[in-house]
């Protein structure tokens, strides 16, 4: 797998939020569904036009909170934004964080939840790194999403 390790001070995304089930892969059956309603209804083509941050692109950003019930994540649809929070969308802070950044290749959804699986099972058990209390992050940089060759990116927050 192919990855840097950068460290990036906090940031503001905007976007739609969405709670999901973790409990037998709920999150891996509705997340696709709910990027298809966001590809549809014009959502994904309005966050690419407000993003003006330094990481390019639609983000998948997936927060756990321990505050929540337990299998439950928010997953969010956003972008990286400055300024006020556009009608439409809410806003969230991600912490200033040290970030592996994982390229991804290959047609989703299939490419993206198999690196998450290797990530999970093979470079966290070797790395040295371990998870930090931050969200996790999908990088969808434009493209056609279906291509065999389609480059993403997975952003993990470590110490």
């Amino acid at each position: 797998m192919k990855y840097s390790v950068i460290e990036k001070g906090p940031f503001q995304i905007v976007g739609i939020k969405r709670k999901f089930s973790t409990v037998n892969g709920e999150n891996l059956l509705g997340i696709p569904k709910l990027w298809d309603e966001m590809n549809t209804d014009g959502t994904s083509e309005r966050l690419y036009e407000l993003n003006n941050g330094s990481i390019k692109g639609v983000l998948g950003v997936c927060v756990s909170d321990s505050s929540q019930q337990p299998n439950e994540m928010d997953y969010w649809v956003a972008a990286e934004y400055e300024g006020p929070v556009p009608e439409g969308f809410i806003n969230f802070e991600i912490p200033a964080s040290k970030w592996v950044v994982f390229e991804v290749r290959g047609a989703m959804p299939h490419a993206m939840q198999n690196a998450w699986k290797q990530i999970f099972t093979e470079w966290f058990t070797t790395s040295g790194f371990k998870h930090a209390d931050a969200p996790e992050m999908e990088v969808y940089p434009g493209g056609d999403p279906s291509s065999d060759d389609y480059y993403s990116e997975i952003w993990l927050p470590v110490k």
